[in-house]
Formats: structure tokens, sequence, C-alpha cells
């Protein structure tokens, strides 16, 4: 019986309750960015609070634009978003989550340094692979499942399926596109008209003085649409071109479908901000990330900036 005691007491202290796991308790908007540049750009702007550093990451409490937030970067690519997204929901108090980040454009009408405001989020590699149907001069492909209805159109051997989840409220299903929160979209729509978002790069300290590179217009800001990701660099054009036509995308990174997905099946609110760097393909000569990852980054910032300061609380 005394071993039987033991090992009852040693289980319920390896298995603590979660509000006992929770590492803040005050009820906070979630910044999330995915990667060095998209925290720096907003960083700066958050006053203070307190750091905590989970697995090698940086969580920061504090207040930006007068609301309280938790700022963090999820890092690149699917797996880090889900697993980092699922973390901090169950250390922190998410009231909502609000991603902050960089892009590919897809939709054409978009230019490099435009923020895109997405109405809902795919995964584009949630996919079955299709073996070849008949060998002739135009073979088929013949998919390992039945095909649904609602799936976007296959590329080649490839076939979306979605992802099953469940949460809460909702039983099992498989899903195709992760809805955002319509009252976070609406209020992105009142937002989007007031924000004013750089066209320059800075120079930096191996340009010449005054040789700023400079976008040709504008950046405009733009709120609904379908945005893809997966754990892609994607830099095509035949399928940048395939996933806008499919798909029905505007832009494709590496994380918001999974921490869309995570949302979902926590009943988190979401919303996404993303700034193109790049067009996935559809630039000219070569894919302009690295020239204008920061001025997106920064277009984003300052999107998400006015947008945490028009919240309620």
């Amino acid at each position: 019986m005394m071993r039987l005691a033991i090992a009852a007491a040693l289980a319920l202290t390896a298995t603590p309750a979660l509000a006992d796991e929770r590492l803040d308790a005050t009820p906070r908007t979630l910044v999330m960015t995915a990667y060095q540049p998209e925290w720096n750009a907003l960083v700066h702007a958050v006053t203070g609070g307190k750091e905590y550093r989970i697995n090698g990451m940086t969580y920061r409490t504090g207040t930006l634009e007068g609301k309280p937030i938790l700022l963090m970067q999820s890092g690149v690519s699917i797996v880090n978003a889900a697993m980092n997204t699922q973390l901090v929901i169950d250390r922190f108090a998410v009231k909502r989550i609000v991603f902050s980040g960089i892009a590919g454009g897809v939709d054409p009408d978009l230019s490099i340094g435009d923020v895109i405001v997405l109405e809902d989020w795919g995964q584009y590699l949630e996919v079955n692979f299709a073996r070849k149907d008949g060998y002739g001069e135009t073979p088929g492909w013949k998919s390992p499942e039945p095909v649904a209805a609602d799936a976007p159109a296959n590329w080649n051997f490839i076939f979306p399926r979605g992802v099953s989840v469940a949460n809460a409220a909702t039983p099992m299903k498989r899903i195709f596109k992760f809805p955002m929160d319509p009252a976070l979209l609406d209020l992105a729509r009142k937002v989007a008209s007031t924000v004013a978002m750089e066209r320059c790069v800075a120079p930096s300290s191996t340009q010449l003085p005054g040789s700023e590179l400079c976008l040709g217009k504008a950046p405009k800001v733009v709120v609904g649409g379908t945005g893809v990701s997966a754990g892609v660099y994607a830099d095509n054009a035949e399928f940048r071109e395939y996933l806008y036509k499919a798909w029905d995308a505007r832009v494709l990174d590496m994380e918001s479908g999974a921490v869309a997905q995570v949302a979902y099946a926590n009943q988190v609110p979401t919303i996404v901000f993303r700034s193109l760097s790049d067009l996935a393909g559809g630039n000219r000569d070569k894919n302009m990330e690295d020239t204008y990852e920061h001025l997106a980054a920064v277009n984003s910032a300052h999107v998400v900036r006015a947008f945490v300061a028009a919240l309620p609380d």
C-alpha cells in the first residue's frame, strides 16, 4: 500500500494542473512573429513586462500601443509554428493571436511591400501523391483515396486532402481552409486605410549615402482572400500560378496555416498580417526576399501596431 501511495503522489507531482504551469496570468494579445526581422520590427515598441526563455525561444510580456501583449517568435516553418503556438497557449493566458510577418505574393494584383490580411488559411501540402493511371501520351493520375468535392484541384500527381481537426465545439471534420476571426477582420478593415507604410529600403552600411532602394508605388493594405502555407520556400512561377487558380491564394508562407490550425483546435480568435517581400517565383530575374524582407517586416509591423491600438482591450 505504501508503494502505491508513493507512486500516486509522484504521478500527481509529474502532471501538474495546467493553471499551475502558467508563467503569466494576465490575459494578453499574443503578437506572433516567425523570425528575427519580424521580431525586430516590433520589439522596440514594447514597454515594460518581462522576458521568459522556453526551449531556447524568447517570450516577452509588456505593453504595445497601450494594450497588454505577449511578443514571440514561432520559428520558421510548419512544425515550429504549430509546436510553439500550442506551447504559448498552454503557458500563457492568450486572449487572441495577431501574427505579423512577411510572405510571398501569389495574386498578380499584389505588389512587394503590400500588407495582406487574409480571411482564411490553407495548407497546400496536406496532400496525396497519386500514381499514374495509364501510360499513353496523356496519362492521368489516380488518387489513393476519394477526392473530396470541395477539394482544390490537383497539380499533376499532388491532390489536396485537407486536414482533419476537432475542437470543443465542433466534431472532427476535414478542413481545407481555416477561417480567421470575423470580428478581428472587421476591425482590420476599419484600420487598413489609416496606416502609412514605408516605400524605401533604408541604406545599409554597404550602400552609398543616399542610395535608398525604393518601390515604384506606395504599398497598400488589402483585407480578404485566402493564404496558403507549407514547409516550402516557394520560388516557382508555375506552382505559384497553380496556387492562384486552384486555391484562390493571394499569398503563401511557411507558418500561418499551422498557426490557424492550432488556433482552431483551441478556439482562440486569430488574425494574420503578411507583407510581401517577394513574388514566390513571379519576379523576373530573382527572388527579392533578401532585398525587401526588412521593408516588408516593418510594413506589417506598422499595420499590426495600428490594429493593436484599435483593439478594445
